[in-house]
């Protein structure tokens, strides 16, 4: 496919915005550090706060896998089709999934041990679980962020764009998807918010507003509570 300025696709694929992505990795860049948080505060014992804190990871969990397998199965090879010099970026991400994978490996393991008796040791072994999991996602992160979204950008039409998005919708639990929306609203701005709400049809919007958000709320604060 041609990547010229002077064709109707080229100009299709140059016009396509990146930001939601980049919101979207603000909430895995928060979340990651709050769950360190988070879990070094439960008291040893406190199982009913481990599982609420643990039941939040696992909506993270889901969110961030649903997000990377849309990239891998949507994004990755159609880049790797119309790229040349630039297909090292490509194989890069990659690689970057599998090692943030593997940090996914150890905390499914980690999570029910520590959610299981709340000890101090688990919880201990959990927070370094948590922090190589941070460490290893920010990384690719901001790889990604500098080297990998300028190339889609450019390369990538509006629809292959936005297949992404219809993936997780596709592969997430309705209840789990208005949390993941909360989180996605917590940062953005007041413009990003208008065009985050716009996108969703009407019907979704409305459910969003009335049921969506104050469920929102609700959990966040539990979450979060000191």
């Amino acid at each position: 496919m041609s990547t010229s300025n002077g064709t109707e696709e080229g100009q299709d694929r140059m016009s396509v915005n990146t930001q939601d992505m980049k919101i979207v990795h603000r909430v895995f860049r928060r979340e990651s550090r709050l769950l360190m948080e988070l879990v070094a505060a439960v008291a040893p014992g406190d199982t009913a706060r481990a599982k609420l804190i643990a039941d939040h990871f696992r909506d993270y969990r889901l969110g961030l896998k649903n997000h990377h397998e849309g990239e891998d199965e949507l994004l990755w090879p159609p880049l790797l089709s119309r790229v040349d010099l630039e297909a090292d970026v490509v194989l890069r991400m990659e690689a970057q999934h599998e090692r943030v994978a593997a940090t996914m490996t150890r905390l499914d393991a980690a999570v029910p041990a520590w959610e299981a008796t709340a000890g101090a040791d688990e919880r201990d072994a959990l927070v370094a679980a948590l922090a190589e999991h941070r460490a290893v996602l920010l990384e690719h992160l901001d790889d990604e962020e500098a080297t990998l979204l300028p190339l889609a950008a450019e390369h990538i039409t509006e629809q292959e764009w936005a297949a992404q998005g219809d993936h997780l919708v596709a592969n997430t639990p309705k209840l789990t998807l208005l949390t993941l929306f909360g989180l996605v609203l917590e940062d953005a701005n007041p413009a990003e918010r208008a065009v985050l709400l716009s996108v969703l049809p009407g019907p979704v919007r409305a459910v969003w507003h009335v049921i969506g958000r104050p469920r929102y709320a609700r959990h966040i604060r539990r979450v979060r509570a000191a």
